[in-house]
């Protein structure tokens, strides 16, 4: 797979330094890129000539200045200064430009250091003025750099203000991105943010640009669009923003000014959550004033969480301890405060101490912005922080008295009620404390009882999160106790519940469905002994054990498929449903009747399953249990969703929904409720509705403890916002996502991590950002190379890659991860992704190199040809275009691009021979008429035969015009037009 170039070995001769330059220059800045500056300048003394040294010197300068290490940046500088001073004639044009733009750093970097006297920064300026002079340089610079230091100290700016903004820019200005931002500044730092806002629109909406902008203005630029009520435009560029200066120590002031503004806005536990991606800023930033500023954005946020009563909350700090959001909020204070005053010790104010202070009082200025797709308060991101319902039902307190606590959650769990969650919960703190007394209370039972029943709740949880290896250890951990309890029913229960998650386990070298078949079969007869053999059954737990048997046979039919299986299940439904009637047992019931349901559904009987669930509704709201109606109506909204009824379906989930907001999340599974609603929604044509709820589902199930299924969630939701073209908020929400420990640790499934990643790296190359995308594909191709499993995966995302590094230009390595996507696709074939990558890599060379590259992007379509003829021989048929003609058409405008008009002309009028003219209904109109248009130019432009190409044309138009497809003969018209206009 295609990886960047590796560096080079310390350079030999002078070419090799120059391509170790070249090599370093691609690097982002930090201290790899640093360390490597400095080796190369200790490269360059060792030749003779002053030219390479002068040139690692600025590399080296660059590194330091970008890499927020300002104290090193006027070394170098000095002894640049020096080699001009003694040799000008190695400095060209180019070289001098440089150096004189480098002393605008040197006074930033100067600036920078508080123990910098303030007689020193002005002798520099005066050191710039008379050299500037003595160049026969403008004097503009030099008066922007007067005025920053103005600023700085906190002097009167107005003289200095118009002695720099009066002056005519020169060519050694600072860009106008950046001059754009100082002028906005300063109306900010008068008051007036409406014009400061309309100084920044050219920056702020992308017309002008460099290194620092316009990552700088937008974070200076969030809070004035707040005040003035422009709170989209604040989240959209924050997100953009953000996204720009993160983990980047030379940009640590505008990511302390993000976090400032998660903190005003409601955004506290966003601002955690990006404050522990910038962790390693608080030991990387070198530059005092650039950490200042970063460390008070950090005191904004972690002052906000604390005074919101959250300060005992984990926080991401210096490295070599663990923090709290108090205990790091004093730490930031006391550094802050310390750089602060020598700021304004050297600068003889207290222009520091008071901005900072302005900064930390300043109130919130919005309750709630929501500002990402995964919307998370404070009590979130505690510890364990448990899922509840909103305070819709009153649940019954937990009593505080401990037999009575115990004897309440046995009674509730026996009904399957959901608020013995909360009793099951309390005992578990209260049994684990060291200074736990067991009640001596007959009724209660003995210690090894209950931590029977607490192994037993916690192994249906675990369950519950399919992490059955775990259930089934516990739920037999349970049995044993219950067996020194001497409660052998119980007992029984377990090793039920034990053999059914044994099966439900995943295996390692499975036969697949008939083995899990087999085993389930085996499973329900080791129940039916297991109920035969056990005395003393009480009725709810004989119950539970029918019930057990029941949901066995019915996996054993979702497994196989098999029409002979469904009989045995409902007949066990029929023994279930008539014991629980029997004993007048609502639960179990009702859940009888949900199973026979199911069942139906699975084979494929949909009239009788919406019948049956139709019968059981009418009993739920007449008799209850009422907690099992949001997963009734779930399951019938799916069953709605089956038959194509997606208006029936949006109603029920709905209300399943509503009904859910009364109880635990998890005991009604709230969060399929979501998910099951997001994929109504869609059918609906109601995206943004259905990803609020996906949205939802994902932090429900991430909070539930079911990790797969909330990525998988959260990984749609990422998906559709992608397709929606939210990009940056689709990025926003991978960047959330790929932050959570688990996925940052490893732990999580490769392959599910993978998805985030591939669709974070379309969501960059969609938002422009093709050298992120690049490099993020170029890492996914290398690492699905190894996944033998799965070459049809590897081929998409090869060829993807490809298709990127063809965009850069990069055509060498495109070919090679091209030839990665073929061979995986001769394992497992993927026609139409390798038939569109290779065209338009072929278009992309032949458009970039044209004749030069024409060789090469003929070989791309060889290739797709060979895909083409392999597609028909396997009778595959295209969900786009035809494989042929969409080939034809690329031959076209490749030979087009590189001059070879007569070869295009010949390729198009194959493609339209393959089309054939279309028909009133035929999706293939815009196709043919793009043919026609391009067959038009090439022929009447490019050959310089107007008359036939006039002939094509207002015949296509003609034709098109008959069909009523007015919109594909626009540009057939234009084109027809400027011919008649050219003769």
């Amino acid at each position: 797979m295609p990886t960047a170039p590796a560096p080079a070995p310390h350079p030999r001769n002078t070419d090799e330094l120059y391509q170790a330059l070249q090599e370093n220059d691609r690097r982002a800045y930090g201290r790899a890129r640093t360390v490597t500056a400095e080796e190369l300048v200790d490269a360059a003394e060792q030749f003779a000539e002053p030219l390479p040294l002068v040139d690692a010197l600025l590399e080296l300068q660059e590194a330091y200045t970008y890499g927020s290490e300002p104290r090193k940046s006027p070394v170098v500088f000095a002894r640049l200064l020096t080699l001009f001073d003694e040799q000008p004639d190695v400095f060209d044009e180019r070289l001098r430009h440089m150096l004189f733009w480098r002393f605008k750093w040197v006074a930033n970097a100067l600036l920078a250091l508080p123990e910098i006297p303030l007689t020193s920064l002005r002798q520099w300026l005066s050191e710039m003025r008379d050299r500037y002079e003595k160049a026969g340089l403008g004097l503009q610079p030099y008066y922007g750099q007067a005025y920053q230091l103005a600023a700085h100290v906190g002097e009167d700016t107005t003289l200095a203000y118009e002695l720099w903004a009066g002056r005519t820019r020169t060519g050694l200005s600072d860009c106008e991105a950046c001059e754009t931002c100082e002028r906005a500044l300063y109306h900010l730092g008068a008051g007036d943010d409406e014009r400061a806002l309309r100084t920044w629109e050219p920056v702020l909406a992308g017309k002008e640009s460099c290194r620092e902008e316009p990552a700088r203005s937008v974070s200076y630029a969030l809070l004035p669009l707040l005040r003035t009520g422009r709170t989209d435009r604040a989240r959209e560029l924050h997100l953009a923003g953000y996204r720009g200066c993160r983990r980047n120590p030379s940009t640590s002031q505008e990511v302390g000014r993000h976090l400032e503004f998660c903190a005003l806005t409601g955004n506290e536990a966003r601002g955690l959550e990006l404050l522990a991606e910038n962790r390693s800023l608080f030991d990387e930033v070198d530059s005092p004033l650039d950490l200042l500023s970063f460390l008070t954005g950090v005191e904004v946020l972690l002052q906000r969480v604390e005074s919101l009563g959250h300060g005992e909350l984990p926080a991401a700090g210096y490295a070599g301890r663990t923090w709290t959001v108090a205990g790091l909020g004093a730490e930031v204070r006391g550094r802050a405060d310390d750089l602060a005053a020598r700021f304004d010790a050297r600068n003889g104010t207290t222009a520091h101490t008071d901005r900072r202070r302005a900064r930390l009082d300043r109130a919130p200025l919005l309750d709630a912005l929501e500002l990402s797709l995964r919307i998370r308060s404070l009590d979130d991101v505690a510890p364990a922080a448990p899922v509840v319902a909103p305070a819709a039902r009153t649940a019954a307190a937990v009593p505080d008295s401990l037999p009575e606590l115990i004897l309440r959650a046995r009674r509730l769990d026996e009904q399957g009620h959901p608020d013995a969650l909360a009793c099951w919960a309390r005992l578990r703190t209260l049994v684990a404390a060291r200074d736990y007394t067991h009640p001596d209370d007959p009724a209660v039972g003995p210690l090894v009882r209950l931590r029977a029943d607490l192994l037993a709740d916690e192994a249906s949880r675990a369950g519950e999160k399919e992490e059955f290896a775990d259930a089934a250890a516990l739920h037999e951990e349970a049995a044993a106790l219950y067996d020194d309890a001497g409660e052998p029913g119980d007992a029984a229960l377990a090793r039920a519940c034990a053999l059914l998650a044994t099966v439900e386990t995943p295996a390692q070298g499975a036969d697949g469905a008939e083995a899990k078949a087999v085993a389930l079969t085996a499973a329900h007869a080791s129940m039916v002994r297991l109920h035969e053999e056990t005395p003393g059954l009480a009725p709810y737990q004989e119950a539970r054990l029918l019930r057990l048997r029941a949901t066995t046979l019915g996996l054993r039919v979702q497994t196989s498929g098999s029409e002979e299986h469904v009989a045995p299940v409902l007949a066990e439904v029929d023994l279930l449903h008539a014991f629980a009637t029997r004993h007048d047992l609502a639960g179990q019931i009702s859940g009888a009747l949900l199973l026979r349901a199911s069942t139906y559904a699975i084979s494929g009987d949909l009239p009788a399953a919406v019948t049956e669930i139709d019968a059981l509704l009418d009993r739920l709201k007449a008799q209850g249990p009422a907690w099992h109606l949001p997963r009734t109506l779930g399951l019938r909204g799916r069953l709605q969703l089956s038959l194509q009824a997606a208006r029936a379906a949006h109603a029920d989930l709905t209300e399943g929904l509503r009904l859910a907001a009364d109880w635990p999340a998890d005991a009604v599974d709230t969060a399929r409720l979501h998910g099951d609603l997001a994929e109504a929604c869609m059918r609906l044509g109601r995206p943004d509705e259905a990803l609020q709820h996906l949205t939802r589902s994902g932090e429900l199930e991430l909070r539930r403890g079911s990790r797969t299924d909330g990525f998988c969630a959260y990984g749609n939701a990422a998906q559709l916002t992608l397709d929606l073209g939210r990009v940056e908020d689709c990025i926003a929400l991978l960047d959330s996502l790929l932050a959570e420990p688990d996925v940052a640790a490893g732990e999580q499934d490769d392959r599910l991590v993978a998805q985030l990643r591939l669709t974070r790296a379309r969501a960059l190359h969609a938002g422009q950002d093709l050298k992120a995308a690049t490099a993020e594909f170029v890492t996914l191709a290398a690492e699905s190379a190894d996944w033998d499993d799965d070459p049809g995966s590897h081929a998409m995302i090869a060829a993807e890659t490809a298709v990127l590094l063809g965009e850069s230009g990069e055509f060498g390595r495109a070919r090679e991860a091209a030839d990665q996507a073929l061979a995986a696709h001769a394992r497992a074939p993927r026609y139409e992704q390798l038939s569109n990558c290779l065209r338009e890599l072929a278009r992309l060379q032949a458009e970039q190199q044209g004749p030069d590259g024409l060789a090469d992007a003929l070989a791309f379509l060889a290739d797709a040809g060979r895909i083409a003829d392999e597609a028909r021989a396997a009778e595959y048929e295209a969900r786009g275009r035809s494989l042929d003609t969409a080939l034809a058409y690329e031959h076209g405008r490749v030979n087009a691009y590189a001059g070879e008009y007569e070869g295009a002309l010949a390729a198009l009028e194959k493609a339209l021979a393959l089309l054939g003219e279309p028909g009133r209904d035929d999706d293939r109109a815009a196709e043919w008429a793009e043919c026609v248009r391009l067959a038009g130019a090439v022929e009447g432009i490019y050959l310089e035969r107007p008359a036939p190409a006039l002939t094509r044309l207002d015949a296509a138009v003609s034709h098109l015009t008959a069909l009523g497809r007015t919109e594909e003969t626009e540009p057939l018209i234009s084109l027809a037009a400027r011919l008649r206009d050219e003769e």
